[in-house]
Parts: structure tokens; C-alpha cells; sequence
């Protein structure tokens, strides 16, 4: 049976990837992000059927607006985010980073879950894409990672609030993956081999890792796995 998955962050990297796995499966994707553009080339990419919506899930009219466009919803796949990663140096840059950071990656999976949460069938499935920086904890001003943690005390609660109707709730946590707008000018050769070389794999991961993870976790047979932080990292991070 054809399932409507909603994908925030859809229009790149592992969202895209994520959409392209659901799609491929028969489901109706719904891509959701801030950018028109990179939300039209993934929906012609994929094809019907698939849709988007523009949408800055960070404020309740974007969260509004995505919901306003279903009528049901199977899966919610809550993988908007990012981080400007800079280095304030002043208490009011300091501010403006950290309100960041936790808006663009705590408020938009919180918003778009909640707004779409009286349109989630049951039993449901909702997936969060956490960070491995909230395990190892983040550079620059600390806020990326701080905000990726919060992630973690969220997806308990939602767990149990969302589990007498048979609905899970996980968190899937990737490790280095360069494929992906994620790390911008970042991204230079000793980058890349630092983080390959903190894997015991031997490699860097790549979008279909965690997408294989995330279509796993929307499947009838994790319908027992809920409130769960699932590492996709080759080993970076050991554990929980």
C-alpha cells in the first residue's frame, strides 16, 4: 500500500536521498525546504509521485503551510537543518548563532511534527536526523551540536507520547557525510581524511547509508524499535 511521506531538507543531500528511497518504493513523497529551486530539480528527478513545498519550518506559518498541503500523512521524516558554523567572538553574536542554530535545527523538526501530528495515520512513523556532533560535541561555538542534542530529550518524549497508537519515534544520528551542502568551504583534503581516518571502516558515509537506515525504521518490521538513537557513523562513535 502507498504510504505519504513527508521529507524536511528534501531538496538536497541525505533528504534527497531519503525521498528517492521512498519514492522508489511506490510512496508519494512530499519534499518540504526553504528553497524552491533544489526542491524542483529533486521532485523532477524522482518523478510522480512526488510533490513539494516551500517552506521555512523554523516559524508555525511554514510549519502551517506543509500541513495545509496533505490530507494524510504515514511517515514524517524531520531532516531540516544546518549551521552557519561561525565563530562569534561578542555576547551578541554569540546570541544570534545559537538562536540559530536552534531554530533551524530543533524548532523545524518540533513545528513540522507537531503541525502535522493530527494528520498522522496510526499506527505512524516519525524519523528525526540528528547529528553525530551531539555526541562528540561541536566546534566552532558549541550551538550545532548543543542543538542536535536537544533532539534527543524530544524524540524520548514524542516516543511516549506517540506510543499507544502504535506510532515510533527515532532518532537516526549520521557520522561524516561529504555529500551534502552540510560543510561548504569547510571541505578540504586533510578535512576529508581526519574524519575518514575516525571511522573503523575506513571510509566516509554517504546519503544512501542513512537513507537504507531511515527507510528501515518507516517499515513494518521496526514496529517495535521507538525512542531509539540509531548511529550511522562506520564506527566514529561506538554506542549511544
Amino acid at each position: 500500500m502507498s504510504r505519504t511521506v513527508v521529507v524536511s531538507g528534501g531538496g538536497t543531500g541525505i533528504g534527497r536521498a531519503v525521498a528517492a528511497t521512498f519514492a522508489g518504493h511506490g510512496d508519494r513523497v512530499v519534499l518540504v525546504g526553504r528553497r524552491e529551486a533544489p526542491l524542483r530539480a529533486a521532485v523532477a528527478a524522482l518523478g510522480a509521485p512526488a510533490t513539494w513545498v516551500t517552506a521555512d519550518l523554523g516559524t508555525p506559518e511554514g510549519a502551517a503551510r506543509v500541513a495545509g498541503a496533505v490530507d494524510r500523512v504515514d511517515v514524517i521524516v524531520a531532516g531540516a537543518g544546518g549551521t552557519s558554523a561561525a565563530v562569534p567572538t561578542d555576547l551578541a553574536a554569540i546570541a544570534r548563532e545559537w538562536r540559530a542554530d536552534f531554530d533551524q535545527n530543533v524548532l523545524t523538526a518540533v513545528l513540522l511534527v507537531a503541525a502535522l501530528r493530527p494528520k498522522l495515520a496510526a499506527p505512524g512513523r516519525v524519523i528525526g536526523i540528528g547529528s553525530i556532533g551531539a555526541q562528540l560535541g561541536s566546534g566552532y561555538s558549541g550551538s550545532y551540536g548543543a542543538a542536535k542534542a536537544a533532539l534527543h530529550a524530544w524524540i524520548y518524549w514524542l516516543a511516549a507520547e506517540l506510543g499507544p497508537t502504535g506510532t515510533t519515534a527515532n532518532l537516526v544520528l549520521p557520522g561524516y557525510v561529504p555529500d551534502t551542502e552540510f560543510f561548504g568551504e569547510r571541505m578540504t583534503p586533510d578535512f576529508h581524511r581526519v574524519r575518514v581516518e575516525r571511522t573503523l571502516v575506513g571510509r566516509a558515509g554517504t546519503p544512501a547509508d542513512v537513507a537504507a537506515t531511515v527507510s528501515f525504521l518507516a517499515s513494518p518490521e521496526a514496529a517495535f524499535v521507538t525512542g531509539q538513537l540509531v548511529g550511522v557513523n562506520g564506527g566514529t562513535v561506538l554506542g549511544r
